[in-house]
């Protein structure tokens, strides 16, 4: 696990000028790794790499980067972990058919062999891992950038006035010289609508993610830089084909394929030198992916939670009871930290740092801080992230089908009547009105259904297609409520992962909405969410995260398995039941929360007005003056909780705040 930073002048910096830019942007992430640095600099190309190193491989020199490859043609800057190098090692000296004079053992050196071998594309279809590359051929003149399958390392690139530029993390971006891109307003307005960026945008004018599964080329003709459309080398929807080509409809044997890919998978990643745990939350994915581990390992496995003190978290849920059962009963070595409110409000002043761009996923928080909690002891970490995604945990993959086909019977113009006579009732009446039905013995979380109640006026008035319901799902709010006039004139964002909805092939999900859902939010919500939370909180602190329901071999496992086998993880239940008594863990999904609402009322309520003033607001232009102060009074008064909308504007006015290129 590393980061990189490097670009392509064409202003005529000299060697020494391009050499001091690079140092400086490679000294912007070396939270990304920490025990070793490098700078790379070809004078007549006018290319500078700077590099950063977390050992996590091989401790020793021969692992340092940018690395050259043996012939001395290519030089590599790399990001990740490469879990199957050591097969490639084989296959490369059968390829060669002679022994390869292999310097050291770090998976670097194994990919940047690889492709003075068999070439770049090659390579990247060969390599099981998570990874961002960039790769220089003297030969040739030309740099290729690429991304892992699923999106786990970033990786940024663009224009810098004249220059091609390319990072790890944005932050690098604002040590060249002459750094001023505007903020993007069409990913503004994605970002509200999602609460993070999506890919290929980032908040920057002329600055782009590199999609998953993607590389891109740029060519160098003397002091002219051609820069390729970015192209696929590997594609989920066709490894989602083949995969349904041998479907699966037996329960049994939809566990036991499950189980082998994902014990495969985590025995690939518990390869290190340097100490190893993982994150368990006692839930279904994190303890499924212990059990894997305690079962491969004769020692006990180091695991991480935290818990959150009654006095301000005990709503929201506190998972940690749980978590330590699960440990207990695995008889790992377990470490808990208990949060308190204040703990986790010190970090929200160094968000902006640690994600670089807007990000309003406020469970980004508590990540942070188990994150910082598991590096006290380890420096590799293992995740159950991708276990919803790939094997239906989210309440909307059951919930979305049903309620489509209840909806699609009643025509559109009497759904839109019904729709309108329920949103003639302002929200904060039918909060009320929901309030008093919290007398009714038995009955549990009253106050919410007064907004869900409102929020199904607003669905019933535009939602026309499965399309229209799966994005009001996903979405924070309509963005025409919050941007200005102006801003709303200007344009309508492209919004991704409704294109990829509509541009889905039609008989890969016929009549399985479910499955279609799945298959977006695998494209955009977890890498361009769950994975960038992960990597940004972790890595903040100088801690690998690996994530081994991201192996090609698993996914493909979880899209041979029938829709209604697969749905709400009744295979990784399954497979879990063997490890762990059912009780322990079958109970339902909580996650990480906040009170945000709460602290906007107390200990936060002066850093949000300052973010909020009328003035300041109205100068930078970006939104409604007047719906922001509707909002934030109604919230400061409890007559509507806006918590969550509140801190997608916080986030990005706190962003704006350090980060004043308008």
């Amino acid at each position: 696990m590393c980061g990189f930073a490097g670009f392509i002048n064409s202003e005529g910096f000299n060697s020494e000028k391009v050499a001091s830019i690079a140092e400086s942007m490679g000294d912007t992430i070396a939270h990304r790794g920490p025990d070793d640095s490098g700078i790379w600099v070809d004078s007549k190309a006018h290319i500078g790499f700077a590099h950063r190193r977390l050992s996590v491989l091989d401790l020793s020199a021969a692992g340092h980067q940018p690395m050259h490859s043996h012939s001395d043609r290519y030089v590599l800057v790399y990001n990740g972990e490469i879990y199957n190098h050591l097969q490639i090692r084989k296959e490369l000296e059968n390829y060669s058919r002679s022994t390869v004079n292999w310097v050291g053992r770090s998976d670097t050196e194994t990919i940047i062999q690889s492709i003075e071998l068999i070439g770049v594309k090659s390579t990247l279809e060969k390599i099981s891992g998570m990874f961002a590359i960039a790769v220089w051929d003297k030969k040739y003149n030309k740099l290729f950038l690429a991304r892992d399958r699923f999106g786990e390392k970033p990786l940024y690139y663009g224009w810098v006035n004249q220059s091609f530029v390319f990072c790890s993390e944005l932050k690098a971006l604002k040590k060249f010289p002459g750094f001023n891109n505007g903020v993007d307003r069409e990913a503004l307005e994605e970002y509200l609508q999602y609460c993070y960026v999506p890919a290929p945008k980032t908040i920057y004018e002329g600055i782009e993610k590199l999609l998953p599964g993607s590389l891109i080329e740029i060519q160098l003709y003397e002091n002219r830089v051609n820069v390729s459309q970015p192209y696929e080398y590997w594609n989920l929807g066709n490894l989602i084909k083949e995969a349904q080509s041998n479907l699966i409809t037996d329960e049994i044997e939809s566990a036991d394929i499950v189980e082998n890919a994902l014990e495969h998978s985590v025995s690939s990643q518990m390869l290190s030198d340097v100490p190893l745990g993982a994150f368990l939350s006692g839930g279904i994915d994190s303890s499924l992916i212990v059990s894997l581990m305690q079962k491969q390992s004769i020692n006990p496995i180091k695991t991480f939670t935290i818990g959150f003190d009654d006095g301000v978290f005990n709503y929201i849920g506190d998972e940690s009871p749980f978590a330590k059962s699960v440990a207990k009963h695995l008889g790992t070595d377990h470490h808990e930290l208990i949060v308190h409110s204040s703990d986790a409000q010190k970090v929200i002043p160094s968000l902006n740092e640690m994600y670089d761009e807007p990000f309003a996923d406020s469970s980004q928080i508590p990540t942070h801080i188990v994150s910082k909690l598991a590096k006290e002891k380890v420096t590799v970490a293992l995740s159950g992230d991708g276990g919803d995604e790939l094997f239906g945990g989210y309440n909307r993959y059951t919930l979305a089908p049903k309620f489509w086909t209840t909806l699609s019977k009643i025509p559109f113009q009497a759904r839109r009547m019904v729709g309108r006579g329920i949103n003639l009732i302002p929200l904060n009446q039918w909060i009320k009105l929901a309030e008093l039905i919290s007398i009714v013995p038995g009955v549990r979380n009253s106050s919410q259904y007064g907004e869900k109640f409102f929020k199904l006026g607003k669905r019933l008035k535009n939602i026309k297609s499965s399309e229209d319901l799966y994005l009001s799902m996903i979405s924070q709010w309509d963005t025409s409520e919050i941007l200005n006039e102006q801003e709303k004139n200007l344009f309508r964002a492209s919004m991704r992962p409704r294109e990829l909805f509509r541009q889905t092939d039609p008989y890969m999900f016929q009549n399985d909405f479910a499955s279609k859902m799945m298959y977006v939010d695998s494209l955009t919500y977890l890498p361009d969410d769950i994975l960038c939370k992960v990597d940004r909180a972790a890595m903040s602190v100088s801690l690998e995260t690996r994530i081994p329901f991201l192996d090609t071999n698993v996914c493909k496992a979880a899209w041979q398995i029938s829709p209604e086998l697969k749905i709400n993880k009744s295979p990784l239940k399954k497979i879990l039941y063997k490890y762990i008594p059912k009780d322990l863990v079958d109970r339902p999904k909580e996650g990480f929360g906040i009170p945000v609402g709460k602290w906007l009322r107390g200990p936060l309520r002066d850093w949000a007005e300052e973010l909020l003033d009328a003035n300041r607001i109205k100068e930078e232009g970006y939104f409604s003056n007047d719906f922001i102060q509707k909002i934030w009074q109604e919230h400061l008064s409890k007559k509507i909780d806006w918590s969550h909308q509140l801190w997608t504007i916080l986030m990005f006015q706190s962003w704006l705040n350090t980060n004043k290129n308008k």
